[in-house]
């Protein structure tokens, strides 16, 4: 409904068809009001119109791109999605190849129109894996190629400096499968020159911008823009665009294109070269003939280059400063001047981004073309420049000018034809219109006996003097009373004064208007010549890529064939491209400028009104409404204006064609307004259509109306009737409530009072049965019984037999809590006694002295905790394995208790030597381990007490009594490894001995006997220490000071 307003909105009309008035002035307001309401797509028919908004509008989304799929062209509101939607379906459902063609003058938007064109093709194909590897190459070769052939004028931010036809080509089911780029005259002039205020090719500056300080140094660049002459010296700044960011976008898509990072890495290369070549300078010198000659200046540049590209510098630079000349049957080595010099400089340069650009296509053809052999359908996209006109327009401007003639030709003939091909399938008599055929200046640039290109040619190929002043004056001659050819000698002629027209000029009266040619350098660019030594010296260079570029460099393969001509190829490539165009269903899309500045949202009516002549908007609108402005299927038609005739109101029975006519019958229209096809209506003037469409807005408010009135009316009597039937519910849910509560207060008193009853009688009945001691036996038979159901429930759920296992169930009733905790107390010891019965005497033993160990040292000695997880295992030497201790192992016989190694410390000096330590139930002794002799044996009943520290050390003093017979020198000081287990043992064995317990000392600070006095030892501790290892340090006669960890 949305759709259909805008497109029959009389003060804007969506479809231009339905203007009324038709002319030029009304045209342009419906143009610039649907741009002021930010509506920048108008149809004509089938074309989409498209005025460059110059900001971004949020019509692109996702949910457009769902609106417009799949739906009818003229059922949407005007936007380049249905276009594109229209054409991709019939190319799918119809099988009928397609192509789109995008006009307008730089600066329009063609460009950013053809990738809306493909992102919406790409977004409405089927997903896949494949599919989408497909779409994403055929999308990201526009990033790539927009680097290497856009460039900012002063038009447009990023023109299109060269023009671009893609096929894309699809399977029977719609999915793309590939493509194919063609390109058309880039533009190369612009490597060695461009006015102020435009820039070079996007790429030199994304490269300086955007390439990494180490990839610079690889292609010898500086990243200053200023440095380089091809970019006139100037700063690279673009507001909007960063060039950094393009570079890396543009190395994404070449890698997600297919391209190698070698061909990466030599595509930046020649670039590089290209950008340098405009930084050698020539210096002028005469030779010893007093001929001119020419060298390079500054050598530094040109070394630089060869480099790069694997070349002798010396065979460059006179490939650059002379050229060989066959004269007869020898060759003739002639030295340039400085501009002859310059000028085979700008011509390599020239040609070496020219013949990189068309590789780079052409590689890109590679990665996306379809493998032969498949069935495929063709949807074609041609993004091509602009009509232009410039103050001083050159051949590149006559080139571009001659392609849009072409496109313009192709526009009228296809939207005639397709006009004619309508009438004729719907059986309506065909109209003829009048239009301007351009034929006629194709004609004047092409014709191959004397046209304009033709001319050229001669001109280029005649031996002698040529200059573009003998082609100009044959062009004179030639077209002087061509009534779309004018010049200075023809205007004097026909004796016109106009200053507007140089005397080195020619205009052709184009279809866009008059444009003014400027011959200079025509010749020269027609030629495109370079010059055989540099095409040698590039062949000779060591880089593949560019010397891939210039096979005709190849010495042995020398051709003395003149090059064709940039006209003669450009001729051709458009012949290819119109036979290509012909072959398709033409889509349109008609791209207009609205404002010079780029400004956002500014309307400019005389340049928009300058453009709507020259594209033909007028003569495509007569065309279109040629007979009849508005024509549609008689489905819709009808379904739209059925409630018009109470014939057709509400539902028609018969066929959609009697309906329509049976509904127009009714309204009385005059019967040359209206025409039955086969399957449409046509409706000749929009006049009529408007009456239409009010008739039907009036009818739509008067149905509204009656619709109101009925719903309201339903609404109301719904409204009653549901209150009523509410009221109904509620009053019976109340008085039902209102009994349920009655019923359950009576109830309630016949319980009670029943209870009380039967309890009266049930008291009366037992005093006749009562003794004074049934209360007790009553409590007591109900106390034994609980106990007993405590006791069963606990045998049932006693906890397991696991000594480490605490857990006990609770006691059901308070007064059996200290019960149930001496039963625990009884489980608990029962249970420690049976795990006791199961241990074996080496385990009991073994237990029992961790227990004794427990009881001398827990909480005392930080080394207790680290012992707890060391079995004592009592026997550390292997006395009974090794026959070095058999003496040893006599002394212990059978009452060994423990041996172990532990270093005695000296009473002097304080160091540590080792002695063995054999303990056993009546001595301790200990030995030399070398000779495993024993040095000193004490009885137990000697010691007198043992001293230890508090700390993680095995440190020990064993105080012996004055009169013990082995102590003579004094109390012993020794350090172990097993100290709790052996003081433990110990302990053991004066308890098992002499049942007199250990005197054990825990502290830092105690005093020894030695033989020369007391000494006080002191426990300091220190980070000095080892982990375990003591150090005792004797501070004079009486101290000593022993440093633990």
């Amino acid at each position: 409904m949305e759709a259909t307003n805008s497109l029959l909105d009389a003060a804007a009309v969506g479809d231009l068809v339905l203007l009324d008035p038709l002319t030029e002035e009304s045209l342009l307001h419906t143009l610039q009001e649907r741009f002021r309401r930010s509506d920048i797509y108008t149809y004509i028919g089938n074309v989409v119109i498209s005025v460059n908004p110059y900001r971004s509008l949020p019509i692109y989304t996702s949910e457009k791109v769902q609106e417009y799929h799949n739906c009818n062209f003229f059922a949407v509101k005007p936007h380049i999605y249905a276009i594109a939607d229209d054409a991709y379906r019939s190319l799918r459902d119809r099988d009928r190849d397609q192509c789109i063609l995008i006009t307008g003058e730089s600066g329009a938007g063609k460009t950013e129109a053809s990738k809306l064109v493909m992102s919406y093709v790409a977004a409405v194909c089927s997903k896949g894996e494949e599919v989408d590897k497909v779409k994403e190459q055929l999308l990201q070769s526009n990033p790539v190629l927009e680097a290497f052939g856009n460039a900012k004028t002063v038009r447009n931010d990023n023109s299109s400096r060269f023009g671009k036809y893609m096929d894309v080509e699809f399977d029977f089911k719609g999915e793309p499968l590939g493509g194919v780029i063609s390109n058309y005259l880039l533009e190369k002039s612009r490597i060695v020159r461009h006015v102020k205020g435009e820039r070079n090719f996007h790429i030199f500056y994304q490269l300086l911008a955007g390439g990494s300080v180490q990839l610079l140094q690889q292609l010898k660049l500086r990243q200053d823009c200023r440095h380089y002459g091809y970019l006139n010296r100037e700063s690279s700044g673009l507001p909007g665009m960063d060039d950094a960011a393009n570079f890396h976008a543009t190395q994404d898509a070449m890698r997600i294109i297919g391209f190698s990072p070698a061909e990466v890495t030599a595509l930046l290369e020649v670039t590089a070269v290209v950008l340098k070549l405009g930084n050698v300078q020539l210096s002028s010198s005469y030779q010893a003939s007093g001929m001119e000659a020419c060298s390079i200046a500054e050598p530094q540049e040109l070394q630089e280059i060869c480099e790069l590209i694997g070349l002798d510098p010396g065979r460059l630079e006179r490939a650059l400063c002379s050229r060989t000349v066959k004269a007869r049957d020898e060759m003739v080595l002639t030295t340039l001047s400085v501009p002859q010099g310059y000028y085979g400089r700008d011509a390599l340069a020239k040609n070496i981004y020219s013949r990189l650009f068309d590789w780079l296509v052409n590689r890109i053809n590679a990665s996306i073309q379809v493998k032969p052999g498949k069935q495929r359908k063709v949807m074609g996209v041609l993004d091509i420049y602009g009509f232009e006109i410039f103050q001083d327009n050159g051949f590149e401007q006559f080139i571009i000018n001659y392609c849009n003639e072409k496109l313009q030709q192709i526009f009228i003939m296809m939207t005639l034809k397709e006009e004619q091909e309508e009438y004729v399938r719907e059986g309506i008599q065909w109209t003829l219109v009048e239009f301007f055929d351009n034929s006629i200046i194709c004609n004047l640039i092409e014709n191959s006996k004397c046209g304009i290109l033709a001319m050229l040619d001669e001109e280029c190929l005649r031996p002698g003097v040529v200059n573009e002043d003998t082609f100009l004056t044959k062009l004179n001659q030639l077209f002087a009373t061509h009534k779309h050819y004018e010049s200075k000698e023809t205007q004097n002629a026909r004796r016109v004064m106009d200053v507007s027209l140089p005397p080195q000029c020619f205009r052709i009266h184009h279809y866009a208007g008059k444009v003014t040619y400027n011959v200079t350098g025509f010749i020269e660019k027609n030629n495109d010549l370079l010059f055989r030594d540099l095409s040698q010296a590039m062949w000779a260079a060591r880089h593949a890529l560019l010397r891939s570029l210039f096979p005709e460099g190849d010495p042995q393969k020398v051709s003395l064939k003149l090059p064709p001509t940039a006209g003669f190829q450009f001729k051709a490539s458009v012949a290819t491209l119109m036979k290509n165009l012909y072959s398709k269903n033409p889509n349109y899309i008609r791209c207009i400028k609205p404002n010079e500045t780029k400004t956002a949202m500014l309307f400019t009516p005389e340049l928009v009104l300058a453009q709507i002549r020259y594209l033909g908007l007028m003569e495509n609108v007569r065309v279109r409404r040629a007979g009849y402005a508005f024509r549609q299927l008689y489905g819709p038609f009808l379904e739209r204006y059925k409630m018009l005739s109470p014939r057709t109101w509400p539902r028609w029975a018969g066929s959609d064609r009697d309906g329509a006519e049976v509904l127009l019958a009714d309204l009385a229209f005059p019967p040359g307004e209206l025409a039955f096809g086969h399957t449409k209506i046509f409706i000749r003037s929009p006049r009529t259509l408007f009456d239409l469409e009010r008739q039907r807005q009036e009818r739509v408010v008067q149905l509204a109306t009656l619709i109101q009135k009925t719903f309201r009316g339903w609404r109301c009597r719904t409204h009653y009737q549901l209150m009523r039937k509410s009221q109904i519910i509620i009053s019976a849910w109340f008085r039902g409530h209102a009994q349920k509560n009655k019923y359950k207060q009576l109830k309630q008193s016949a319980l009670i009072i029943q209870a009380h009853v039967r309890g009266w009688k049930v008291r009366r009945a037992y005093r006749r049965y009562f003794r004074a001691g049934a209360s007790a036996r009553l409590a007591n038979f109900i106390y034994r019984r609980l106990v007993q159901k405590f006791l069963v429930s606990l045998g049932r759920n006693l906890p397991p037999l696991v000594v480490m296992d605490r857990t006990w169930p609770p006691a059901p009733y308070k007064f059996l809590a200290n019960a149930n905790q001496e039963l625990r107390s009884i489980f608990y010891h029962w249970k420690c006694k049976k795990y006791r019965e199961q241990l074996t005497p080496q385990r009991r033993a073994l237990l029992q002295a961790k227990l004794c160990a427990s009881e001398l040292f827990k909480d005392k000695k930080t080394l207790y905790s680290e012992s707890l997880q060391q079995p004592f295992q009592g026997e550390y030497l292997g006395l009974t394995q090794n026959p070095k201790y058999q003496k040893l192992h006599a002394v212990a016989k059978d009452k060994l208790v423990m041996a172990d190694t532990v270093r005695k410390v000296n009473r002097a000096s304080g160091k540590t030597v080792p002695r063995l330590l054999l303990l056993t139930t009546e001595h301790l002794v200990l030995a030399d381990p070398k000779a495993a002799q024993p040095k000193t044996v004490l009885s137990l009943g000697d010691i007198r007490s043992v001293s230890v520290t508090r700390f993680s050390d095995g440190f020990l003093a064993l105080h012996l009594k004055e009169t013990s017979t082995g102590g003579a020198k004094g109390d012993f000081l020794l350090v172990s490894d097993h100290l709790i287990e052996l003081i433990t043992r110990l302990h053991q064995t004066l308890m098992d001995t002499t049942a007199q317990a250990l005197p054990l000392h825990i502290t830092d600070q105690f005093s020894t006997r030695f033989q020369k006095g007391d000494v006080a030892i002191t426990v300091v501790e220190s980070a000095k220490a080892g982990s375990n290892v003591p150090i005792c340090k004797k501070r004079g006669s009486h101290k000593m000071e022993v440093l633990v960890h």
